[in-house]
């Protein structure tokens, strides 16, 4: 269904986790959406080169933990996720998760936005949000927006 392609662009991720392509292919059935043949690129990178993509794309002088860039709808691809591991590791030590179940739950809300979901209006973050809750219990995962 989906063609993933997946670019190990920094040195710092220990593994590259092997459950992206079920993760992304779980996402896009949740969201009742066709992977069409359409290929995604899943980059493991860092906090310099996310934030050099952050502030030259978004206008945001900061890394982030995830990136997505969607393509063209006539285009062979659905776009790119970009993660930056320093973040993702910290906000997992922060937020006491696990930092697989926190990178999982970052691939799914990359996912969705390359799907067109965002989370700029109260009511889109909110539908986003079950969707990511609903598809991280498929996969045993606690919703990681449940505060302790």
């Amino acid at each position: 269904m989906i063609e993933l392609t997946i670019i190990h662009q920094s040195d710092v991720w220990d593994e590259v986790p092997l459950l992206c392509k079920p993760v992304i292919e779980l996402t896009f059935a949740q969201a009742a959406i066709d992977g069409k043949n359409k290929a995604i690129a899943v980059v493991f990178s860092d906090d310099e080169q996310v934030r050099e993509l952050n502030r030259e794309f978004r206008d945001k002088d900061a890394p982030t933990n995830v990136l997505s860039f969607e393509q063209e709808p006539n285009d062979e691809e659905w776009g790119d996720i970009i993660f930056a591991y320093e973040t993702i590791l910290r906000e997992a030590q922060e937020q006491g998760k696990d930092f697989s179940h926190h990178l999982t739950h970052l691939l799914v809300h990359g996912t969705l936005h390359l799907l067109g979901y965002d989370h700029t209006e109260d009511e889109e973050a909110e539908a986003m949000e079950a969707l990511e809750i609903h598809i991280l219990s498929k996969l045993g995962i606690d919703n990681p927006y449940q505060k302790e």
